[in-house]
Parts: C-alpha cells; sequence; structure tokens
C-alpha cells in the first residue's frame, strides 16, 4: 500500500473513532488531524475539507457492511437469505450507530455513494428471489420499499432505543413490508401468472445471461419483458 493510501487509511479511522464517541456526530479535524500525526493541509489535499472526509467515512462503512453481508451464509433458500439480511442490516445500525447514522441519515451536501450501493446489495438479493419466483414486483421497486422500512427501523432504533428496543417490532414491520413483495404472501389467485413468469426471466437473464440471442436481441427481450411487468401492476 502507498505511504498516500495508508495515511488516508489511517486518517479516515481516526475520524470514524471520533464519531464513535462524539456526542452530536461530528468530527473536529484538528483532532483528527492531531491523532494521526500529520498538519491540517495533509486532510484538505487528501479529502478536499471536512465533508470529503465524512463521505469517506461513509464510504468506508460500506466496506465494513459489504463483508458483513458476504460472510453471512446462504442458504438454497433466497427468502429465508432476506430475512436474515434485514435482521443483520439492523445489527449493524446497532453495532456501528453514529457510522450508520452518517451512511443513511440524509446529508443533503453529501456524495457518498454508501446508501446507493447497499441499495444496490439489496436488488442483487431481490433477484435471487425473483429468479425462484418468490417476488411478485420488480427487485428495484421491492428494495426501494424494503430499504426505507429497514432504515427507519435502524434509526428510530437509534434515537429512540426505549421505544425500538423490542426485535419483535423489527420483524413485524419486516413481515408486513415482505407481504407486499413477496409471492409466498399473495393469494394465488390474485397473481398475475404472465407478469410472475415475465419478472421470473428477466431475473434469470440478469443471474445468467443467455448465449442463444444476439446482445441486441436480448436487450429487446428485456424491453419486452419489462413492459409485461409494468403493465401488470396494480
Amino acid at each position: 500500500m502507498a505511504v498516500t493510501d495508508t495515511l488516508r487509511a489511517a486518517m479516515i479511522e481516526a475520524a470514524e473513532q471520533q464519531l464513535a464517541t462524539s456526542f452530536d456526530n461530528d468530527i473536529a479535524t484538528r483532532a483528527v488531524c492531531e491523532a494521526v500525526g500529520v498538519t491540517q493541509p495533509v486532510l484538505y489535499r487528501l479529502f478536499g475539507d471536512k465533508r470529503g472526509l465524512l463521505d469517506a467515512v461513509a464510504d468506508h462503512g460500506f466496506e465494513r457492511y459489504a463483508a458483513l453481508r458476504a460472510a453471512q451464509e446462504q442458504t438454497g433458500d433466497p427468502v429465508t437469505d432476506l430475512r436474515a439480511g434485514w435482521d443483520g442490516h439492523l445489527a449493524f445500525a446497532q453495532e456501528y450507530p453514529a457510522l450508520y447514522q452518517l451512511m443513511f441519515a440524509p446529508r443533503p451536501w453529501s456524495r457518498s455513494k454508501a446508501r446507493e450501493r447497499v441499495f444496490d446489495l439489496l436488488v442483487a438479493a431481490l433477484v435471487r428471489c425473483a429468479a425462484a419466483g418468490a417476488l411478485t414486483t420488480e427487485p428495484r421497486t421491492a428494495a426501494q420499499l424494503i430499504l426505507s422500512a429497514n432504515v427507519g427501523i435502524a434509526l428510530n432504533h437509534i434515537a429512540t432505543p426505549a421505544l425500538f428496543d423490542d426485535p419483535a417490532l423489527s420483524h413485524r414491520m419486516r413481515d408486513a413490508v415482505f407481504s407486499q413483495v413477496l409471492a409466498e404472501a399473495t393469494a394465488r389467485g390474485e397473481t398475475d401468472p404472465l407478469r410472475s413468469a415475465a419478472l421470473r426471466l428477466r431475473a434469470q437473464l440478469a443471474l445468467v445471461g443467455t448465449t442463444a440471442l444476439e446482445p441486441a436481441e436480448t436487450t429487446l427481450l428485456e424491453r419486452w419483458l419489462e413492459r409485461i411487468t409494468r403493465s401488470g401492476r396494480r
């Protein structure tokens, strides 16, 4: 690792440690520099400003989040894995509350991609569900609903743990949201079989692709399948 990369990593770690012990979820750039043994111009050269440093901390938080998700044992049932992912998300928030808020609480000036990358991980998990025929809506739409609920529960738990510390509350929220997007919670008579088949085929194409079609043909097929899934919305 280059000296610059080592120094950058040390400053991110120092900022995260300061953030974790802060009373107002903020850091002091001078204290970060002193902890690493550099002057503030070094921070400005590496991160631009304090906001850039906080974005770097948030993005580093995603790497930790992704590592925990990767370590989660996958089963043969993508829905079971999806449920475990919800619980793992909340566990991450409970273990790293200040870092979690930096990653997920709205910061209008932020350029961090942490939240978008977590969203992409969730979409990938939902594509597995769709490929198994377990999803009733597009993976990205389902991800929007699930992540919004998961983040809401987590942030509320951090802000007011006395009101949100019951695990049963999180599971009730999880089950309520999942019932809107998972086929297992949908009455058979209410399912559009053509739309379900289109959802599943789109997911299979995303997962494994096909050599039976030319790239242009695959693109056209994906477009047709997308139109079928969207026209089937209620």
